[in-house]
């Protein structure tokens, strides 16, 4: 060590009289202990909770803070808590009687690795407060985005048994949540994924994985009939054993036009959640990077990254159980009687590809009236349209897309004299319809069309939750500044029950910007103050993420996100975000404990001392 690196800071006389002292050096408190005949330097700031550890005890080597009792071995300052984390200390060198210190040491470990480690110990021991604390450290270093996710998807994919849950789905929904919120809150974003995937693996036994076959001779069409042979009797290792191969073998988009293809053999699985937690696998690898391969690579037998490779593995591996443990509609009695819908499913099925042949070539052209069939209380015209539509060369996209407008309008027009739980009805059927929508996009296997008639038979089944249709506001004019519309809508999600003022204010909002847009009478104001739908967004993320949110509504807002995104007629936008300002003022408010535990790792970060009287 340098001698030009230590400084002196007081003498060891004072010091063994006092038997502690606090100094400040070059900006920061560091408290010196006289221990046993040694002398001994850490940050006098708890890494807890930022108490004054000068305050604490030194009893056989270990320093004690006196307000959560986080206990620190002193020389090196290592916890014996997890939840309290390592406390900075500093080399000592006595001379002449002064106590030299180093006040900037060279660091152990590097800040981002240090924070990366500490998400690591809140996942594994669901610790919320260092979870949030590491998630705000990793984006002061630049890691704010990737690195949660990756640690979260390496975490959740191994110690859960039963693999892909409610916890890894979160984690896809806040990751694509995250570029459409602002500031902090893409910070709270991560925060609400990484603790969800902590909260759902707590306490359960790990999980192993299988091995890919050896075989990399293997065909898309031999691997496909394996994968849903393997699912039809619900073989969870065969299964996994044969997706794994598929991943070593053939392009991602491929794999997944192998999942999909299964996961619509049967219908509506697990009331519509496994789909969409599948997309959100794939989604998920697309975020930490895939082991997709084009088909030129696949050709030439070259890989993509290893580590991306490893994630694809490790995820659609863990989301086997989602297929193979899955409730089937068709043994529920609500699919078969009084109208056997599911028979009426699976005779479509059985026409899907004469339908598919007889379309190709045509472009279909959708009748004005389409959704409002898709809404009518008759199954068998119902499936006669979508039937129809294939015929007249309906795109896989274009039904995915009509049938969740259908869907979305389930949850606009949800009427409040229904049990509350059976919001959740109408959101299992948006939510799958809107997964149909995204795999239609991602895959080329005409299967999707039969998550289209699921889909459809989901939304006729929910007919009477919209008996009588709650009312949906008039487009109109508005001379309301946007921001305080915006405002008010954060204060109506303060209060229980205002489901139809929250549709208002988000209808408001989207006049006053159409105003603005046409040059009326908003014209003269600035830019600035006329906002726009993705200031809307925003705010509704904001309402999102300082709650304690259940899974549904997590999954409500990212889906009405990807429908406003996905969606050109103006009215249609409208409506996605007004059914999901209704689906949010009906669950709000909440007790907001995990915004306390967010805040108060953004007080500490700060450097706040919260045991201090504001």
């Amino acid at each position: 060590m340098a001698t030009t690196d230590m400084v002196p800071v007081a003498s060891v006389d004072a010091l063994d009289e006092e038997g502690r002292l606090v100094i400040q050096e070059d900006g920061q408190a560091i408290a010196l202990f006289y221990h046993d005949g040694e002398v001994y330097a850490v940050d006098n700031r708890c890494p807890h909770m930022g108490f004054p550890l000068s305050k604490g005890t030194v009893e056989e080597g270990i320093l004690t803070c006196h307000w959560h009792h986080a206990r620190f071995e002193l020389e090196q300052g290592d916890t014996f808590d997890p939840w309290a984390d390592d406390v900075q200390t500093f080399p000592v060198e006595i001379r002449d009687g002064e106590v030299f210190i180093d006040p900037d040491p060279e660091r152990k470990i590097a800040p981002n690795v240090h924070w990366r480690n500490r998400l690591a110990d809140g996942l594994h021991e669901n610790l919320r407060l260092v979870m949030a604390k590491a998630v705000i450290g990793l984006d002061e270093h630049g890691e704010g985005f990737s690195t949660p996710i990756e640690t979260a998807v390496n975490f959740g994919t191994k110690y859960r048994a039963m693999g892909w849950g409610r916890g890894l789905t979160t984690l896809g929904c806040m990751a694509n949540l995250y570029s459409q919120v602002g500031g902090r809150d893409k910070r709270r974003a991560m925060f609400t994924g990484v603790r969800e995937v902590a909260s759902e693996a707590a306490g359960e036994p790990p999980r192993f994985q299988q091995y890919a076959f050896e075989n990399r001779e293997l065909s898309k069409e031999r691997l496909t009939s394996w994968f849903r042979e393997n699912v039809e009797v619900r073989d969870s290792d065969g299964a996994e054993r044969v997706i794994l191969t598929a991943v070593e073998n053939l392009p991602l988009d491929d794999v997944a036009d192998i999942v999909f293809t299964a996961a619509t053999d049967s219908l509506y699985l697990n009331s519509g959640h496994t789909v969409d937690f599948l997309n959100k696998a794939f989604e998920t690898i697309d975020h930490v990077g895939s082991e997709a391969r084009s088909a030129s690579e696949s050709a030439s037998g070259e890989r993509s990254d290893p580590r991306a490779e490893e994630h694809a593995d490790k995820v659609l591996a863990s989301a086997v159980r989602q297929l193979t443990d899955a409730t089937r509609m068709e043994e529920r009695s609500a699919w078969r009687t009084p109208v056997d819908i599911a028979s009426l499913c699976f005779d479509a099925h059985d026409r899907l590809d004469d339908l598919v042949s007889a379309g190709e070539g045509k472009e279909w052209t959708e009748p004005d009236d389409f959704v409002e069939t898709l809404l009518s209380d008759d199954p068998e015209a119902i499936i006669d349209a979508l039937t129809g539509a294939i015929e007249a060369g309906a795109t896989r996209t274009e039904l995915a897309d009509a049938v969740c407008r259908a869907a979305t309008r389930r949850v606009a027009w949800f009427a409040t004299n229904n049990e509350f739980s059976d919001w959740d009805t109408v959101h299992h059927t948006f939510t799958y319809a809107n997964a149909v929508h995204r795999v239609a996009q991602r895959t080329t296997t005409d299967a999707v069309y039969r998550g289209c008639f699921d889909a459809a038979m989901s939304v006729y089944l929910d007919r009477f939750l919209n008996q009588p249709r709650a009312p949906t506001p008039t487009p109109g004019e508005s001379d309301s500044d946007p921001e305080a519309i915006r405002s008010d809508l954060l204060d109506c999600f303060d209060e229980q029950g205002q489901v139809n003022r929250a549709a208002t204010l988000v209808s408001e909002h989207f006049d006053v910007v159409e105003q603005s847009s046409t040059g009326s009478q908003n014209a003269a104001r600035s830019n600035d103050s006329q906002g726009d739908p993705e200031d809307l967004k925003r705010v509704l993320g904001r309402g999102l993420l300082r709650e304690d949110a259940g899974f549904h509504t997590l999954q409500n807002v990212e889906a009405a996100f990807a429908r406003y995104d996905s969606l050109d007629d103006p009215d249609e936008k409208r409506l996605a975000l007004i059914a999901c300002a209704r689906y949010m003022a009906a669950h709000f408010p909440t007790r907001r404990e995990n915004e306390q535990t967010f805040s108060i790792a953004t007080r500490l970060h700060r450097g706040e001392r919260l045991h201090e009287a504001k």
